[in-house]
């Protein structure tokens, strides 16, 4: 039988600093994430607004996100920013930042999206029912915005976490880094360590997504049929 290099895992505390890093990961996630649902419908909100000076700003932000690669922002937040203002700033934080910018944007062209996707009917019907211009927008678009909102919210926290292993590039020690120094440090007793390691990071990463991934589509379908 191949040496699969699993044998490292059970060196020591090997396999809880995975674990570790694996929260590292899921907790720069879950702020990112909590921040980019909250501003992103209150700017994907701006974004439908006919106001030329708000749509130029909102559809400027949008495409330079659509177009930064998000470890280059990553680059210029932690690195940049540091050598350009003098201050001390931690890798996390960075992080949070960068991902939260780009979750921000992300999240607002879903809500621009899911807003112009109501027909128009619907606000006829309403205004013809007596509903003034704030209750047909709370009390009937809002709803079904959400509605519409939810499952896609929820992808877009699985392709967050997956990206945080980027962060491992300006010093986080994550899963992807921790695994990194675990196969270094048993690079001579372990020669097959990286398949191992980087075997049980997928696995990880599988075990964290896939649930969430399958609550989206539940979601999806259960309200497809209603």
């Amino acid at each position: 039988m191949p040496d699969l290099g699993i044998d490292v895992l059970f060196k020591g505390t090997n396999a809880k600093r995975l674990l570790e890093g694996l929260w590292v990961s899921v907790r720069i996630s879950l702020i990112s994430v909590a921040i980019s649902l909250t501003l992103g419908v209150v700017v994907g909100i701006l974004m439908t607004k006919r106001q030329k000076a708000i749509r130029i700003l909102t559809r400027g932000y949008l495409e330079i996100v659509r177009f930064m690669p998000q470890m280059v922002l990553l680059f210029i937040v932690f690195f940049g920013t540091t050598r350009v203002f003098g201050w001390n700033l931690d890798a996390e934080f960075a992080a949070v930042v960068v991902f939260s910018f780009w979750g921000v944007a992300e999240m607002a062209d879903l809500t621009r999206g899911a807003l112009i996707s109501i027909p128009k009917h619907q606000y006829e019907s309403a205004e013809a029912l007596g509903f003034s211009g704030r209750q047909t927008y709370f009390l009937i678009i809002v709803p079904q915005t959400v509605r519409r909102l939810i499952p896609l919210s929820i992808n877009l926290i699985t392709r967050m976490i997956k990206t945080t292993s980027l962060v491992m590039m300006i010093g986080v020690v994550e899963v992807l880094k921790v695994g990194q120094q675990i196969i270094e440090a048993n690079r001579k007793s372990s020669p097959n360590a990286a398949f191992g390691v980087y075997a049980t990071v997928f696995v990880l990463y599988f075990l964290v997504c896939w649930p969430i991934s399958l609550f989206a589509k539940h979601l999806e379908k259960k309200w497809a049929v209603e």
